[in-house]
């Protein structure tokens, strides 16, 4: 019988659990979960916070989820130590779990800068995990005033979730704009003069540099004065049970289409990994939690004794903030097709002959026909690619692919 362990117990986690038992029914598997809670949608805690669910609904799987698989989850238990030869996973109180393989799967942690002064303020949080979100809320009141360092994605939903439970949020970054990983200036001012209209206040190309307790100085030496402090400057891959092991690991632990490392035996999954591209062709960390659902599937076949291969990650992000949705997807470097009105925008990128990229503000409904076309490498000669400009609709596919890729509608 085979043995698995699986390191983190997140969506990716989700994903290898379910690729292992559609070819293995009987193998063991063994999940080891930091968080004291099962596996659950990360991206609603925010949601948690203004109220709009719950943590029951929060969960990714049903109660019975892995007792239905077939699973033995240690929580509140961390992986220390790989030993390959061996073929065991050494956890924080010594326990020794034996594989045939295992999935490193163990997500990303929050990078924190070395700010001076950091130590004297009291209430300082985090915003990655359902533990992180219990605490602000039990730190926030009607009276704090809350400052956010970091303007992207976590930090601007953080705000979001926050925004009716303080008296006030200022949002700082060292970019000169919002979301500056996924928005050029004009896209980010749409979005910055929707969150300002929300009561969000920004100080952007300015961030602090030191903290006397409640008290943040600004690069720009001005100070602002805070209650409740919120650290959202980005993240870290968690790449070292696999690097300490001779594994190859970049910015993320490097990967094949098949979830294998540079270590027999060893797979990884999620927002830990380093993959392909394809939009741009280039190895970069994808941290999404649809591909890491898939990452993971792909992981969980093959340790198996199954064959699936992931290939199609792209960059992509779905979000929205105070009822204005953002979808974005894929590389922006090719010819650029632009429609704006009314704070929406629609841009399409192409190159090459396919689509490559685009950036929805205020409509993005059927955007997963873009997505599709970027995923799949389309000729846009085979599609109707100017009335996709104007609408994704099915209609622009010849009749052939659109009962191929929907089912039979014609």
């Amino acid at each position: 019988m085979k043995q698995y362990v699986i390191i983190g117990n997140g969506v990716a986690a989700a994903g290898c659990i379910e690729g292992i038992r559609s070819v293995d029914k009987s193998g063991r598997i063994a999940v080891v979960s930091e968080e004291n809670r099962p596996v659950y949608c990360r991206p609603l805690i925010s949601y948690y916070l203004e109220k709009k669910t719950d943590l029951e609904r929060m969960n990714y799987r049903g109660a019975g989820f892995y007792s239905e698989m077939g699973c033995d989850v240690y929580y509140g238990k961390k992986a220390v130590r790989i030993d390959n030869d061996a073929k065991r996973v050494f956890l924080d109180d010594g326990t020794a779990l034996p594989y045939s393989s295992v999935c490193v799967a163990t997500g990303s942690a929050p990078f924190v800068p070395p700010f001076e002064g950091l130590e004297t303020v009291e209430k300082k949080f985090s915003f990655m995990t359902a533990d992180d979100m219990l605490a602000l809320e039990k730190a926030v009141t009607k009276d704090s005033r809350v400052l956010i360092v970091g303007a992207g994605l976590i930090g601007l939903k953080c705000a979001e979730g926050l925004r009716g439970r303080a008296a006030g949020i200022t949002v700082c970054d060292l970019a000169d704009r919002v979301l500056s990983s996924i928005l050029d200036a004009e896209c980010a001012a749409t979005v910055q003069q929707h969150l300002e209209a929300n009561g969000i206040r920004f100080l952007l190309g300015d961030t602090a540099v030191r903290f006397e307790k409640n008290t943040a100085v600004m690069k720009s030496g001005q100070s602002v004065d805070f209650d409740v402090l919120v650290l959202a400057v980005g993240v870290r891959a968690n790449t070292s049970l696999v690097k300490d092991i001779g594994g190859e690991v970049n910015r993320g632990i490097l990967v094949n289409g098949r979830m294998e490392t540079s270590v027999p035996a060893v797979y990884a999954a999620g927002d830990c990994t380093e993959g392909e591209d394809i939009s741009c062709g280039a190895k970069r960390v994808l941290a999404l939690l649809p591909n890491a659902y898939m990452q993971g599937h792909a992981a969980g076949v093959n340790m198996g004794g199954g064959e699936e291969t992931f290939d199609k990650a792209i960059p992509m992000n779905a979000i929205g903030f105070f009822g204005l949705h953002i979808m974005t997807a894929g590389s922006y470097d090719g010819e650029m097709y632009e429609e704006k009105a009314d704070g929406r925008r629609k841009r399409l990128f192409t190159r090459d002959g396919r689509l490559v990229g685009f950036i929805l503000i205020g409509d993005t409904e059927r955007a997963g026909i873009y997505t599709s076309l970027i995923r799949e490498k389309t000729p846009l000669d085979s599609v109707d690619f100017e009335m996709l400009k104007k609408e994704a609709t099915s209609l622009a596919f010849s009749p052939e692919i659109r009962r191929r890729k929907f089912g039979g509608v014609v």
